[in-house]
């Protein structure tokens, strides 16, 4: 690994818990990211990450990117993939990576790959799926009528002329 990547990386690893082949993943997606978006860190919603899973890789791109679920631009369209999407609000860049069949190697093997490798062989890039998702909104709170909790407008239903949280309301799906 690039000495200048070294610390960053450490970073990653002191958040995430250890290092591994698919935190490896996010770091090296986010450092693409930041060269073909032209960004920097975002510090508010400048950069907007949409995940195609919930793997370790999320863990590198909350750290380098600064795309958070709570500051809501880190979103998650669970399809099993190492995809992302990320999105530049300042400059309207925007691009898809997609992760390469990796060699066949073993663990150790394979992290050292992902992490000396050259990131621009790994990744097929392509174009973002969608615009830019909208900023995040702060939401109205209402009290579910069943359980007395509250529950952001958004997700309220209505069940039999009430006001209820999605758990109250027992979504109607016919076992699908």
């Amino acid at each position: 690994m690039q000495n200048e990547y070294l610390e960053l990386w450490n970073t990653c690893v002191s958040f995430h818990g250890h290092g591994c082949g698919g935190l490896a993943v996010g770091f090296r997606a986010s450092l693409y990211a930041l060269e073909l978006l032209e960004a920097e860190r975002s510090v508010d919603e400048e950069i907007v990450c949409i995940a195609e899973g919930d793997a370790c890789g999320v863990d590198a791109i909350q750290v380098l990117l600064g795309c958070t679920v709570g500051k809501g631009n880190l979103i998650f369209d669970m399809q099993g993939k190492n995809a992302f999407s990320f999105y530049n609000r300042k400059n309207g860049k925007s691009v898809r990576l997609v992760l390469r069949r990796t060699p066949d190697k073993d663990r150790d093997q394979r992290l050292d790959w992902l992490m000396n490798g050259d990131y621009h062989e790994m990744f097929d890039v392509k174009p973002a799926p969608e615009n830019v998702p909208e900023k995040s909104r702060i939401f109205k709170t209402y009290l579910c009528e069943t359980c007395q909790e509250g529950v952001s407008e958004n997700y309220v239903r209505v069940k039999e002329g009430k006001m209820v949280c999605s758990r109250c309301a027992h979504t109607y799906t016919r076992g699908l």
